[in-house]
């Protein structure tokens, strides 16, 4: 089991701005402190090169991002002011999500990135808080090096992962599952192998039920070498932004179900956090540390 975090994945915003931030260093604090991580596991990622990045981002926007010559409005679409720290940061936890995905791979076990899940990135453009696609690249980048031939990105995110389903739309070599809110951003929706709209206010049982029924067979039939997840945390019912009614418990048999499902079959596994928006950050550090705690089980 590995960790992926650099002090790149602390960030500051303007004051006032909506994202939380702070949840990357206290999430790892808080996984060191109760003894669910030990220092030795942690990995402090490299940054991706250009190069990588050019593996699914287009040339044009690979220039506007290193001439910092985004327009107004490419860069309201992302959500963020786009400064280098900013581009540095994305570059480190791409690499955090690709390191991950190698060291799963060789070891046949787990990499969990404490950031990453940037699944609204197209190949041309960012969105909805994310600069680069960290799970697109490190697929383009282990299927470009021939090192697997067959993906599957499991995104249960409470947003749709349009960036992701959109870069892969005619690759049959990656599969792409979206579970999300069907009233929630994006507005509108690109098509994934296979999407699961969920109504307002789904609650547990409804939720893990789909999921229960719909993961098995997919793993079955498209046989994947390595399984990317997202595991973001606003399906929370707490969750300003999620519009769904899942308690912290509910998250927690969801990630045991699909990291579970990835070691019954043996598949290397790598996962990415995702979203949380809960108004109290403890809220949103325990819901994400659930994740870790259950990897800890299973892996350790």
């Amino acid at each position: 089991m590995q960790v992926t975090f650099s002090d790149h994945y602390k960030y500051s915003l303007p004051e006032g701005h909506r994202f939380p931030m702070d949840k990357y260093p206290l999430l790892l604090e808080q996984l060191l402190y109760e003894g669910t991580l030990e220092p030795d596991q942690i990995c402090k990622p490299k940054a991706l090169t250009w190069d990588q990045v050019s593996s699914t981002h287009t040339p044009e926007y690979i220039r506007k991002l290193r001439t910092l010559t985004l327009s107004a409005k490419e860069i309201r679409k992302i959500g963020f002011p786009v400064r280098k720290d900013l581009i540095e940061r994305g570059l480190v936890i791409a690499g955090g999500t690709y390191d991950n995905a190698i060291y799963a791979i060789h070891h046949h076990s787990i990499g969990l990135n404490i950031a990453g899940g940037t699944h609204h990135s197209f190949a041309d453009r960012g969105e909805g808080f994310c600069v680069f696609n960290d799970f697109a690249i490190a697929a383009n980048l282990l299927l470009n090096d021939n090192i697997v031939s067959k993906i599957l990105i499991v995104d249960l995110d409470v947003h749709q992962g349009n960036g992701t389903a959109h870069i892969f739309r005619e690759d049959p070599r990656v599969y792409t599952l979206s579970m999300h809110g069907a009233r929630n951003y994006p507005t509108k929706k690109m098509q994934s192998d296979l999407d699961i709209n969920l109504v307002d206010a789904t609650e547990d049982q409804a939720y893990l039920s789909e999921l229960y029924h719909i993961l098995p067979s997919i793993i079955h039939d498209q046989k994947p070498d390595i399984l990317m997840y997202l595991a973001g945390v606003d399906p929370l019912k707490s969750d300003k932004l999620g519009r769904l009614a899942m308690s912290k418990g509910g998250l927690k048999q969801r990630d045991e179900y699909v990291l579970s499902q990835a070691k019954a079959n043996n598949l290397p596994i790598i996962v990415s956090m995702g979203g949380g928006y809960s108004p109290r950050l403890v809220d949103i550090i325990d819901a994400h540390a659930n994740t870790f705690r259950i990897a800890k089980q299973l892996y350790m």
